[in-house]
């Protein structure tokens, strides 16, 4: 079996490596990596590992993050070209953790049949910058995880390999020839870190809600929680945003005590077995 892991990044370079160590340590083969405009170091680690020849990297030179058809592009190429056997299309912010073994483990646990598979995200609690790498900081997670309008957070999809797939925006749904792909639910857990500081999070929600406005081909429900952070940004509302998703120790404190959160040192366990690695 042979897996490809697609990755759409825009300034990433805090968590990209991580990333790639982590899904390489459980069993994803080769990525294709598609940097989208970044100006921080994000181009120069995915080289690094193009070079090793783990990664395939492109570049994206337009702005109005027409995600669903880049991701598609990816998505085919690593059937295509790369002869894929499964496909998953991540974020840099998601780590995907087989229940037991590895990726392709668990993959094979789903049968033949269904030729996609549905695997659910936890939130990871933003916490205040110490000088750490994200990854020692943000070790407690949310019980029941919502987005940044309160809805519950939508699993993401991995698919065989296949020249005809089409992967809808924000990677939730697959789809051949305007059907629906068949879907079971994966054991998997995605580990997601979406806020993992201040200056991440403003450039997250400037570059991608602008791209998004820009963008006049996506349904305007497309993409409403970037949308909506983008409109409190214009309005000087920021800090508010931010300030709601950054808990205090004394929140986190309570939160673990009421149960609504977890400690959880799963992403933090793999990673220091990685720190040479991730400091060379």
């Amino acid at each position: 079996m042979k897996v490809v892991m697609t990755l759409l990044v825009r300034n990433e370079q805090d968590i990209l490596r991580e990333n790639l160590e982590f899904h390489l340590a459980y069993g994803v083969d080769e990525f294709i990596v598609m940097d989208n405009l970044s100006v921080d170091g994000t181009a120069e680690i995915a080289r690094e590992y193009a070079r090793a020849g783990r990664v395939h990297y492109l570049f994206q030179p337009q702005d109005d993050y027409s995600q669903g058809r880049w991701v598609t592009e990816m998505a085919r190429s690593a059937s295509r070209d790369l002869r894929a056997d499964w496909v998953i299309n991540s974020d840099a912010d998601e780590f995907w953790l087989p229940h037991a073994g590895s990726i392709k483990d668990a993959l094979r646990s789903v049968g033949r049949g269904p030729r996609a598979v549905a695997a659910e995200r936890t939130n990871f609690v933003a916490r205040s910058e110490d000088g750490e790498p994200f990854w020692r900081r943000m070790n407690v997670r949310h019980v029941s995880s919502v987005n940044a309008l309160g809805e519950p957070l939508p699993a993401k999809v991995a698919h065989r390999g296949d020249d005809r797939i089409v992967v809808a925006q924000g990677n939730h749904a697959v789809s051949v020839g305007g059907e629906p792909v068949d879907c079971a639910a994966a054991p998997i857990t995605i580990l997601h870190f979406p806020v993992r500081t201040r200056a991440q999070f403003l450039n997250k929600i400037v570059n991608g809600g602008a791209a998004y406005a820009r963008n006049t081909e996506i349904e305007r429900s497309v993409g409403a929680t970037w949308r909506s952070l983008y409109e409190l940004y214009l309005n000087g509302r920021f800090d508010e945003a931010f300030a709601k998703e950054l808990l205090s120790d004394d929140d986190i404190a309570s939160g673990l005590a009421r149960g609504i959160l977890v400690p959880d040192e799963r992403l933090t366990t793999v990673l220091a077995a990685k720190v040479p690695t991730l400091v060379a």
